[in-house]
């Protein structure tokens, strides 16, 4: 497996995390200077629309009023990914796996810089023709992501090379015990 130099992949990492954070607040800026607060444009009649609204709570509504909670969840749960990230050893064969670390963390935080500048998040991607919630191009990283880390974690990558994650699972010897990783 090849080896890559630590800092590139850092500098990936920070590239993705401007571009994804830019791309996201400048969509929701559109959105909040072109709409009005809940008016929709279609883009395909009865299929999708543009619907700005803002949401004070989690996904799909829940938990409104809950900013400080989310702030911290985010805040917490983004550092627990850069520590992982900084885990990941140099291989090209990981580069997947940094990005999409790095794009749930980019998504976390655009939304943290709603909630943080206006008390709430513009959502304005509306699947009309199944009544899905109204999202942003965060959530679009943040969940496109997570699926593909857990494809990757479950059909990419071997037990063996998941090892720098640091579980403690016993490792069988040769006499069929179990010994912990030192």
């Amino acid at each position: 497996m090849k080896t890559i130099d630590r800092r590139l992949i850092w500098i990936l990492d920070i590239l993705i995390f401007i571009l994804a954070v830019a791309l996201d607040q400048i969509t929701k800026a559109i959105v909040r200077s072109k709409l009005a607060l809940y008016e929709a444009v279609d883009v395909i009649p009865g299929v999708f629309q543009f619907l700005h609204s803002e949401n004070t709570g989690a996904s799909w509504g829940i938990l409104q009023g809950g900013k400080v909670l989310f702030v911290i969840i985010a805040f917490v749960v983004c550092a627990g990914i850069i520590y992982f990230i900084t885990k990941i050893p140099g291989k090209t064969k990981f580069i997947k796996l940094n990005i999409a670390l790095s794009l749930i963390v980019s998504g976390a935080i655009g939304n943290v810089i709603d909630r943080l500048h206006k008390g709430s998040v513009t959502d304005f991607l509306y699947a009309k023709i199944i009544n899905f919630p109204v999202f942003n191009v965060a959530d679009i990283f943040i969940v496109c992501a997570t699926a593909w880390l857990m494809i990757m974690i479950i059909f990419v990558y071997k037990d063996e090379e998941l090892d720098f994650m640091g579980s403690k699972k016993g490792k069988k010897t040769s006499s069929g015990k179990g010994e912990d990783k030192a």
